[in-house]
């Protein structure tokens, strides 16, 4: 099935047909045009190691939000259960659907006007559903109409985009698996960590926390001095309180990991640590600014709804673009701008001060709003400097 969208000079096309694709023209976000597949997000409390001497220390294995339901003893009720479930999110997507259907043809001006009731409405309905990321994705649709202006580009892209995530658990049994993964991750279901555990010794990138009204959300960012992976930990708590996992900056800890069952199998839980987070001198492998950005648009071939990659680029210099900033390669002529977000921020000025005009390397998130900058080395020896 192919629906084509047409808002000024922005043209978005979806095609669902065993795999799912999508792109679009003249989009506000700027860049090339999105498709759908580099290499994604979980961590809960960390147990305190134990033993002592050079024996090796177990960490208790790690999952993010909601976490799964304890093993059931009976294997058939928890078949039923999870039918149960599906149901009720399948039918939340067709509700959602029809929510759509009815933005569009009523046209995008109309939801100016209304304001963010209907949406807010959606949204509970979506979690009454039991599909929290569709909820999540709908909050966010109710924020666009009052962002500023191109805002009706922006809404029709999103809605596209959860037009999309809807067709794709609808029709999800026609899926790759590790598409339907990534669907069922992104509509909310939670899954366990299902990779083979991993050693190696993980170099801590960053480490940041996000907040809303009912959760604080740390990300942590490792990577693998052997395997050259980059890998993420989420970790959470409850609003107010930070969670209880910190790995400093810079240091890097030998541990395994395990990868959960999503496309780019990126995100991964901590398994067993073997000796507590140390200086080292290893750096991560960096790119240029131009493979940066052919890295997320690979990445977009797998998951759709992927808003950043992590990056190092190697040998760039900070430079001013107008009102904003952006990231030069000192040895080409192509350069990253940095997300809007970043302008202001101590970590810009952090990371202007180490640059000093001379190339760095930094370690990054990079997406369709641009590069936001987490870490910084200098050309020279020295440690790692937060930037967030």
């Amino acid at each position: 099935m192919t629906i084509a969208l047409t808002c000024g000079n922005a043209v978005t096309e979806v095609v669902v047909s065993g795999g799912i694709y999508l792109r679009w023209h003249g989009s506000a976000r700027g860049g090339p045009e999105r498709g759908l597949g580099d290499e994604g997000d979980g961590v809960r409390g960390v147990r305190e190691p134990g033993g002592e001497g050079g024996r090796e220390r177990a960490v208790q294995r790690t999952a993010g939000p909601p976490a799964p339901a304890a093993a059931s003893g009976d294997p058939e009720a928890a078949r039923r259960r999870a039918e149960r479930r599906a149901e009720r999110i399948t039918a939340g997507a067709t509700e959602l659907e029809q929510r759509l259907a009815d933005l569009l043809r009523a046209g995008l001006a109309g939801a100016e006007q209304t304001g963010g009731g209907p949406w807010e409405e959606t949204a509970a309905r979506m979690v009454d559903a039991q599909a929290p990321g569709l909820a999540s994705r709908v909050r966010e649709l109710a924020a666009i109409p009052s962002s500023g202006p191109g805002w009706p580009v922006r809404l029709l892209e999103e809605c596209a985009l959860l037009h999309l995530l809807d067709r794709g658990w609808l029709h999800r049994e026609r899926l790759p698996g590790p598409l339907a993964a990534t669907v069922r991750s992104r509509v909310g279901l939670s899954t366990a960590a299902d990779g083979p555990p991993v050693r190696d010794h993980w170099l801590v990138l960053a480490q940041y926390d996000t907040a809303d009204a009912r959760l604080t959300t740390r990300r942590v960012w490792l990577y693998g001095a052997e395997t050259h992976r980059t890998v993420l930990l989420l970790s959470y708590g409850a609003a107010g309180r930070s969670p209880e996992l910190a790995l400093p900056v810079g240091l890097a800890l030998e541990a395994e990991v395990s990868a959960y069952p999503d496309t780019g199998r990126r995100r991964v839980a901590l398994g067993r640590r073997f000796a507590p987070p140390e200086p080292t001198p290893a750096r991560p492998r960096g790119v240029t600014t131009s493979r940066a950005a052919v890295r997320y648009g690979e990445a977009l071939r797998d998951d759709p709804w992927l808003e950043s990659v992590p990056v190092v680029l190697d040998r760039v210099v900070p430079v001013p673009d107008g009102d904003g900033w952006q990231l030069a390669d000192a040895d080409g002529d192509t350069a990253l701008p940095l997300a809007r977000t970043t302008g202001g921020q101590p970590g810009l000025w952090r990371l202007v001060a180490l640059s000093g005009g001379a190339p760095v390397t930094v370690f990054g998130e990079c997406g369709h709003r641009g590069f936001a900058p987490l870490t910084a080395w200098p050309a020279g020896p020295g440690t790692a400097v937060p930037l967030c």
